[in-house]
């Protein structure tokens, strides 16, 4: 596949992009995703949209009080261009990681270390060092830049391989003191609108993290179809939302959605479903992302008032029922934009507003995008199957340097690991996740990442991971745990290990339900069955405990 002339000194992204042969087919169906040929992203997000709509314009909001400006927020990400470039020697092509919470800073990191031509790695402030080290050894930063509250397990992840650059400490080295000591004038490097410009790591079906890649025309493809065509987004409109910027999710409707339409965003470092729409009401949110479990949350505290205000709720991160869907329309007028999307392809690829939801069904392709129901032999499957979840668009599946490339695009396709259903009118309906993924609270969980953090419990002999169903959450983890000869499982053992996954992986993974078993199923080859683990708990939860599989010593099912 013939690419453009890269900007990139260091070419370490463009030489571990997976074989062109195993890259899905991309389209430009829009007029607007036909992006000039050198573009770099932040430019276009924030010293355009400088020039369009104003310095003067809100851009970021918090909870506090705090506002920054489009000119305040362009002259803090020059700062950091030139912090990294001239004090710490970034050059383009160099990756940097961030770690911090939802704030301006991170969002002023994340615009210089672009606008500097580097490779931004987006991580969750909650990883834990090991975590941490996985994700260092994959991407090789050469900067990390973070929240002084959590450099610790930066740090030690860290080393001596890579500058740890701290924002909101008290010192003149802080990034926010060096900052203040540059012009904030700095022209962004002119990379090419196919360099890569962000790497984002995702949670997969097994313990080491897939990253995926995503080029400068990317980032702002999200914008011109998903925002642009179903959102409709102007620029009196503020967004609000629960996602991370680490997470795909979050950086397009905080950040980028927002910039790329003169809007503002309210950004919230860490708040409940209730404080959070309380949060959004007092700044006059219009559109807000989050979760089901959050819309079921406030509802549930008789809340519903908090988001009357608002001109549209998306809900994405995990199934939305039709339950659920009607409840929020009954106690707020709201009818919720339900939408599926993957860190693959950047942001939400199938979904519906207005006039156009029909309650209990994902949505169709949004413009830009076309999706399809694939067999297990990869043909497509007309209206009324079910399958696996395809889907073509603008962006794409690149994951940097990693074999797992092949399952995930096949003829083309990005096939997601989901199971829908289609109709005749291309509308979708969600099934049953197709992998070993557990969606919890709109969390993504790999099982064998949350099976290895157990296995390093002293008094466990094995034990395996599966995603049960929850009303609150979607989904929780349950964890069959078989201990070591002696040991007791009793509710002192299930805590003992709950608080040490917490402090080993990112506690939001942690099992909520631990059962303590004598042996897990096996097939006569030694593989795990976990088919038969989710057998025999839905078979439990639906009152035929006879048919539970019996797990003996031997670790063999008598179901």
């Amino acid at each position: 596949m013939s690419m453009l002339p890269s900007a990139h000194v260091d070419t370490f992204t463009r030489d571990h992009l997976p074989p062109a042969d195993t890259w899905p087919a991309l389209e430009f169906t829009l007029p607007e995703l036909h992006y000039p040929e050198r573009l770099n992203a932040a430019a276009v997000l924030i010293d355009d949209a400088v020039e369009q709509y104003g310095a003067d314009r809100p851009a970021l909001r918090t909870p506090d009080g705090v506002v920054w400006t489009y000119g305040e927020l362009q002259t803090r990400s020059n700062q950091v261009a030139q912090v990294l470039t001239e004090d710490l020697g970034v050059v383009p092509g160099n990756r940097v990681l961030l770690r911090g919470p939802n704030n301006p800073w991170i969002v002023a990191a994340w615009l210089g270390v672009l606008k500097a031509g580097a490779v931004v790695v987006t991580t969750m402030p909650m990883l834990r060092s090991s975590e941490v080290s996985t994700l260092i050894q994959l991407t090789k930063p050469v900067v990390a830049i973070s929240d002084h509250r959590f450099v610790d397990e930066l740090a030690v992840a860290a080393g001596d391989a890579v500058t740890v650059l701290s924002y909101g400490a008290d010192d003149d080295g802080d990034l926010t003191f060096r900052c203040g000591r540059k012009s904030g004038v700095f022209t962004a490097v002119d990379t090419s609108a196919d360099d890569v410009a962000l790497l984002g790591p995702t949670s997969g079906t097994t313990g080491v993290p897939k990253v995926t890649m995503h080029f400068h025309r990317d980032i702002l493809a999200n914008a011109d179809t998903f925002a642009r065509y179903v959102l409709e987004p102007t620029a009196d409109d503020v967004f609000a939302g629960s996602p991370p910027l680490a997470f795909t999710f979050g950086l397009g409707g905080l950040v980028v959605f927002p910039l790329r339409f003169g809007a503002s965003s309210l950004l919230t470092e860490k708040a409940g479903p209730v404080e959070l729409a309380e949060n959004a009401s007092t700044a006059g949110a219009s559109i807000l992302f989050t979760a089901p479990t959050a819309y079921r949350a406030i509802l549930k505290e008789n809340r519903g008032d908090l988001l009357r205000g608002l001109r549209i709720a998306v809900s994405a991160g995990e199934h939305l029922s039709k339950e659920t869907w009607e409840a929020v329309r009954e106690a707020t007028g709201l009818r919720l934009v339900n939408g599926i999307g993957a860190t693959e392809m950047l942001h939400v690829f199938i979904s519906a507003a207005g006039e156009h939801i029909r309650p209990g069904t994902t949505g169709r392709a949004v413009p830009g995008f076309r999706a399809t129901i694939l067999d297990a032999d990869g043909n497509e499957l007309g209206p009324g199957n079910i399958g696996r979840l395809a889907v073509i668009g603008p962006t794409g599946c690149r994951y940097l340097d990693d074999p797992r490339q092949a399952n995930y695009v096949v003829n083309g396709w990005n096939v997601t690991g989901d199971t829908f259903a289609m109709d005749a009118d291309g509308y979708f309906t969600y099934q049953a996740r197709s992998d070993n993924m557990i969606v919890s609270s709109g969390y993504n969980i790999g099982g064998p990442e949350v099976e290895a953090a157990i296995d390093q419990h002293p008094d466990v002999v094995e034990n395996a991971v599966i995603g049960i169903p929850d009303e609150q959450r979607g989904s929780i983890v349950c964890a069959f745990i078989v201990l070591r000869e002696g040991v007791t499982g009793d509710a002192a053992k299930r805590k003992e290990i709950q608080d040490f996954v917490k402090h080993t992986i990112a506690p939001y993974k942690y099992p909520r339900d631990v059962r303590f078993v004598t042996g897990l199923p096996r097939n006569p080859s030694g593989k795990l069955q976990h088919f038969k683990l989710r057998d025999g708990v839905l078979a439990q939860d639906a009152g035929s405990a006879s048919q539970t599989p019996q797990l003996t010593p031997a670790g063999q099912s008598q179901a």
